[in-house]
């Protein structure tokens, strides 16, 4: 017997029959098929492309678009709203429609990166996990509420798309805070990330954040003969090795303490109690001693070493290498200060005695952003997933990687909850990028639910104050 019409059964199936009659497919494919990789030359009119395809999916649920350019970036951004009533909660919803390079001729099975197709289970395409398969899940969810609930969410709803986010986000910061009132919410509810593993409900509240500088220390021009001045004269790469073995143990312990936080908050530990992290590749005996693997990966920072380089490693010659570099990584939570980190990397080398060491920051700096794993929101979520699955879901209070978390939490000012819909193995920056079909369906389904149930929630079960 099928459920009654206008209950969250009958919302959830719905959503299951969009994927189960080809109707879920044929839309993804439509986005899969439009190659809007922001890193290229020509990306300016697919990025647009993007953009108008979600637009006329949008107004078929009633959103009321628009396209901003963003003018110091020159990116393209979607902003649009879909407002039942003024007094109720107001979600906003994120999601990114641009994609890393397809790779094309790298795929097994010479598949075509722009062309959803299915084999052994899963789906592949450039984007499927990162982001146009999570954030159509999303929009996916809505129209299946919006059909049961008779045209009605029970909330307001407010959508940002942004078209660079795997260009460092340009100008993502600047269109927030030039947007404020219009992106105004109670809660940022977003997809994006992969689930603790495949089958387990998974929420993250922010992000660790990311920092990324070289070391070099340069002695000489030109290498000297490793037996005449062998013994006599310094070695850059061993001392750079030491250097690094300074801010790092030899068992993973992080030795700077402005890179740490003072303590892992007890939310936190609740939070990560019995969860085993990255699918269970973990060295137990690895990072900072009396957390676990959870912990450290998920409330803690890390430093890891990306390259190091000195001499000539494709072809080794009997010589002492002028000089010697390192990139150092530091993926770091909430309470270290990211304008200290160099710094205090500066004050540690000196303090050891490797003054001579240069520093230069490579890269973007992601901050470090999360949402207290206690929020009555990050509860009712919870208990949604829950209801859904039948099955407890995980509670991250970071996301182990990084994203652009702290501009929603900061500029913003709204708590975060992200509800990844992708898992561990799903190669999403590289070739054969995928997801199983049956976490689609189910993350149909977990979104359908949640989605309901926050139309249903009264305003302070969801920390709302006005």
């Amino acid at each position: 017997m099928p459920p009654a019409p206008e209950t969250r059964d009958a919302a959830i199936a719905i959503a299951h029959a969009a994927f189960d009659d080809g109707t879920f497919f044929d839309a993804l494919r439509r986005l899969v098929a439009i190659p809007s990789d922001s890193t290229a030359e020509d990306a300016g009119p697919h990025l647009l492309d993007y953009l108008a395809a979600i637009t006329a999916q949008l107004d078929v649920l009633g959103f009321t678009s628009r396209v901003v350019t963003e003018p110091d970036s020159g990116m393209p951004f979607l902003i649009a709203e879909r407002i039942e009533a003024p007094d109720l909660p107001t979600i906003l919803t994120y999601g990114h429609g641009d994609t890393v390079p397809g790779m094309a001729g790298r795929w097994e099975a010479n598949r075509d990166p722009w062309a959803l197709t299915e084999a052994d289970g899963l789906w592949f395409g450039r984007g499927v996990a990162d982001n146009k398969g999570q954030h159509l899940i999303n929009l996916s969810a809505l129209a299946a509420v919006l059909s049961a609930r008779d045209g009605r969410l029970g909330l307001n709803v407010k959508l940002l798309i942004e078209m660079g986010e795997e260009a460092g986000s340009p100008g993502l910061a600047a269109l927030c805070q030039a947007e404020k009132a219009a992106l105004s919410a109670d809660l940022l509810l977003a997809s994006d990330g992969p689930r603790i593993d495949p089958d387990t409900p998974t929420l993250f509240l922010g992000a660790r954040g990311g920092y990324t500088v070289k070391l070099s220390l340069v002695r000489r021009k030109g290498g000297r003969h490793s037996g005449n001045f062998g013994g006599a004269i310094r070695n850059p790469g061993i001392e750079l090795a030491h250097a690094l073995s300074s801010i790092v143990s030899a068992q993973g312990q992080v030795m700077i303490d402005a890179w740490t936080p003072d303590s892992v908050p007890e939310a936190s530990r609740k939070a990560l109690a019995g969860v085993t992290p990255v699918g269970g590749e973990v060295d137990p005996d690895w990072g900072e001693p009396g957390l676990t693997p959870a912990e450290r990966v998920h409330a803690w920072s890390s430093a890891e070493v990306l390259a190091f380089t000195c001499g000539t490693p494709e072809a080794p010659v009997n010589a002492i290498p002028p000089e010697a570099h390192a990139w150092l990584q530091l993926r770091f939570v909430t309470g270290v200060d990211p304008d200290g980190i160099l710094p205090a990397l500066r004050h540690h080398l000196d303090a050891h005695g490797f003054a001579e060491i240069t520093l230069t920051p490579d890269g973007g700096t992601f901050k470090a952003s999360q949402t207290d794993a206690d929020h009555p929101a990050v509860r009712v979520a919870a208990q949604s997933l829950a209801r859904t699955t039948g099955r407890d879901p995980v509670t991250l209070p970071s996301l182990g990687g990084s994203l652009p978390n702290d501009i929603f939490t900061d500029i913003l000012g709204l708590p975060t909850i992200w509800v990844p819909h992708s898992y561990p193995g799903c190669s999403q920056h590289a070739p054969d990028e995928h997801l199983p079909a049956a976490l689609i369906r189910d993350a149909l389904g977990v979104m359908t639910g949640l989605i309901w149930d926050l139309g249903e929630a009264a305003p302070e079960d969801l920390g709302i104050t006005r």
